[in-house]
């Protein structure tokens, strides 16, 4: 593959104009993200739910800045060319702008993100504001919302009803306003989706279980590749069965080292019979 250049907002704007689909996926490590890039993928989403994927959590609320910097840095060194996206994690930027700005900018400063991500509507808007002043690009989260999933009711489609789909309309609208230059629209109904698509004027689109039309999708890398064992939305679509591979190689190294079949000699490394006789002599020497 010939090397990459760097995927710039203007070129994501571009894409969009051009009626070209932005590609987006969730990434946490850095052989992964190296193989990303290598995809030719234009976005990468290093997201909360590493709390989940990678960490064993039954939510994303435990996650911390220092987790999400950590993975960030990781999958910076694996993806250079790619837009890197930091997930700002749960009250991170909820209890002030203050916090807001100070959070997104160890994103960009200790971990070389080119942007950041924020759950919330309208009462998230003045963040939204306070971060782009500060000079750092800013994505808003809409629909379902992981850090508010408890009072939302649980993991399910959100603005279904007409009154809480104009609400999510009227969020992305004041998030758009505040400066973000992308939404994120999670599990929100296709033709609602739709209708934010067509009303924006200088902001990405993007769509998670929210239907084609939005400006690109996103999916989680785990739910792409079969690596999340818990459940698999229905969003997902599996592109290759990665965890069965894994799972069978497994097994099959378990299975080979019980039956002392491997390692094999091309598995080892040696020494002559010459360095290995002198070793012999040495031991002898310290017998005496």
């Amino acid at each position: 593959m010939n090397e990459r250049k760097k995927v710039t907002l203007p070129y994501l704007f571009k894409k969009v104009q051009n009626g070209e689909p932005i590609t987006w996926l969730t990434c946490y490590d850095y052989p992964t993200a190296y193989f990303q890039d290598r995809a030719g993928l234009d976005m990468i989403l290093v997201g909360d739910s590493l709390g989940m994927t990678m960490l064993g959590y039954d939510s994303t609320l435990p996650v911390t800045m220092d987790d999400m910097i950590r993975h960030c840095q990781a999958v910076r060194r694996g993806a250079p060319n790619v837009h890197l996206v930091g997930d700002m994690p749960y009250m991170s930027y909820q209890p002030s702008v203050e916090t807001a700005i100070r959070n997104a900018g160890r994103f960009m400063a200790e971990a070389g993100c080119d942007s950041i991500k924020l759950e919330g509507g309208v009462e998230m808007a003045d963040r939204i504001a306070g971060i782009v002043k500060a000079g750092i690009p800013a994505i808003g989260h809409l629909g379902l919302t992981p850090q508010s999933v408890s009072a939302l009711g649980g993991f399910k489609v959100q603005g279904k009803g007409a009154l809480q789909a104009k609400k999510i309309i009227d969020s992305a609208k004041a998030l758009e306003e505040a400066g973000a230059f992308a939404i994120l629209l999670e599990m929100v109904p296709d033709r609602v989706c739709k209708i934010i698509t067509e009303r924006s004027e200088n902001c990405i689109i993007m769509s998670l279980g929210s239907g084609p039309d939005a400006h690109g999708q996103l999916l989680i890398y785990h739910d792409c590749f079969g690596l999340y064992p818990k459940f698999k939305p229905r969003m997902a679509k599996v592109f290759g069965e990665a965890g069965k591979v894994i799972q069978e190689g497994l097994i099959e190294y378990v299975k080979e080292v019980s039956e002392k079949t491997f390692p094999q000699p091309e598995n080892w490394f040696g020494m002559t019979d010459e360095e290995y006789n002198a070793l012999d002599e040495l031991l002898e020497k310290d017998k005496r």
